[in-house]
Order: C-alpha cells, then structure tokens, then sequence
C-alpha cells in the first residue's frame, strides 16, 4: 500500500492525485496520493513533520523544488546537477531527491514535434527557476545546440547558465530583449506560474515578434490553454501543452517509487478530457 503525495502552495488545483491513482490502476498497484499544502511560513515545521508520517514518497512542486534539499539525505546525479527536486522516495537511506521534470518535458516534446531536434533549432527559456533549469539540462543532453534564458533581470539567467551549462551556447536576456528578438528561435518554452489560474489573463511577455511555425510550450497546464498559448495559437505557431510534460514526469516518478513501467500515452487522451471538463 504505496503512501504517496504532492508538497508545494498552492496545491489545490493540481491533477497529480488523477494522474497517479490510474498509474496504480494500470500497473495493478494499490496506495494512496494526497495533496499536502504548506504555507511558506510554515515550511521547516511541516517538512520535519512528514518525516513522521512514513510516506514512501512524494512529489515538490513551486515554490519548493529548491528549498527542500537541505531537509533530504541524499540526492541523485541529476537533481544535485541542478541544484531543483521534484520527486522525492523513501529509501534505507533515508529521502532520496530526484528531478524527473526535464526528462519529462523533453521525451514529451519529442513525441509531438520531433522535427525540433533534428534541425537543431535555437530555443528559448522563458524563466530561471526550478523548472527551468530541469528543462535547461534535459534540452543540452539532445540534439538543441542553442539555449537562451529570459528573467526579469538577468541575474537569475546568468546563474543558471553558468551552474548548468557544458559548452552549449547560451545567452542570457531580460525579458524586453528577449520579446524584441522572438524571431530568431524555433522554439520558446514558458516555464513559469504566469499565466495560471486564477491568473489567466495574465501573460509574461507580448508575442508580438513571434515567427508562424515556431514551437511555442508552456509548462502552465491549467488552464489547459494558456493566454500565452492562446496567443501563440492566433500567430499560427505550433503548440505544446503543460499537460503532456505534467503526465510524462509524473510517469518518471511514479517509476522510481515502484519500480514498476508505467505508460503516459494511454491516459493522455482521458486526461486531456478530464482537464477540458469533458
């Protein structure tokens, strides 16, 4: 009986529960998954209060993919590579930290847009945080020989660039320039809780130069149609969803804590039906 949950704030509209209760269905496991808010202020004391609850395993989501390492007994290579943890087991060794947010979101692109990788497109990063350097790192082990990060302020950018990057060519921008100069890439990733509900109307920058047939991804799944993607969409760009990185990574997870292979493209098509309302 697998114990299993999700840790960030806010956590409340988050499908993970759906994902995970039919991977269990599907690899004919039994356990449970539930959603553990944690206000900011409250993180140390509820964190060491998990430790109690003898979970097998849990997922880290915004604000807390960075903040949570001090609290675990080891990490694998590519979460201490990347400084950010999303999936965290239960092992004899205690909480082992792991990053399946990359992965995820390349193996996910690949299944739509293959084409991307082949000519090498120039990408770019829309913020600096967790995600973004799992999604940085994951993107420079394929066949992508440009990496540009975009931040408000480019300190963040510069950061991850210098912490990540091996010999790729990578840039670091603000936001205005990196709006100025959409044209130049063949594929832009939003990375941010822009744009999420309740915040939809929102976006984190004007498309306004962006090129038809470009590849634009946000990693915002809900609303499943971002105003980004929205407005991507108006300019005929091609569009990769939140959800199908969401449903890979939790894939990758699910793997580790049940040393079971689990399969995303069956449930794609429910999940997005399930997202829609439908």
């Amino acid at each position: 009986m697998y114990k299993l949950g999700l840790i960030g704030y806010p956590v409340g509209h988050s499908m993970s529960p759906w994902i995970h209760e039919n991977l269990m269905k599907q690899q004919g496991v039994e356990g449970k998954y539930e959603l553990i808010e944690i206000k900011p202020e409250e993180f140390d004391e509820k964190v060491k209060m998990l430790k109690t609850k003898e979970l097998d395993g849990f997922n880290v989501t915004v604000p807390y993919k960075e903040k949570i390492i001090p609290y675990l007994d080891g990490l694998d290579q590519s979460a201490r590579h990347l400084g950010a943890v999303n999936t965290v087991k239960l092992t004899n060794d205690g909480w082992m930290g792991y990053n399946t947010d990359g992965q995820g979101f390349v193996d996910s692109l690949r299944n739509r847009f293959p084409d991307i990788f082949h000519k090498g497109s120039q990408t770019l990063l829309l913020g600096s945080g967790g995600a973004a350097r799992g999604i940085y790192e994951a993107l420079m082990r394929s066949e992508i020989t440009k990496i540009d990060v975009a931040n408000r302020t480019t300190t963040r950018a510069e950061e991850l660039i210098q912490d990540i990057s091996a010999g790729i060519s990578s840039q670091p921008l603000t936001l205005n320039q990196a709006e100025s100069t959409l044209e130049n890439y063949g594929l832009i990733v939003q990375t941010t809780t822009v744009g999420m509900s309740p915040g939809h109307d929102q976006m984190i920058m004007s498309l306004d130069h962006l090129t038809k047939g470009t590849v634009v991804s946000d990693i915002v799944y809900r609303p499943m149609k971002t105003k980004f993607l929205s407005e991507a969409d108006k300019r005929e760009a091609r569009l990769h969803f939140g959800h199908e990185m969401l449903l890979q990574q939790a894939v990758y997870a699910f793997k580790i804590w049940t040393d079971t292979e689990p399969q995303a493209v069956p449930l794609l098509k429910e999940f997005e039906q399930k997202l829609k309302g439908v």
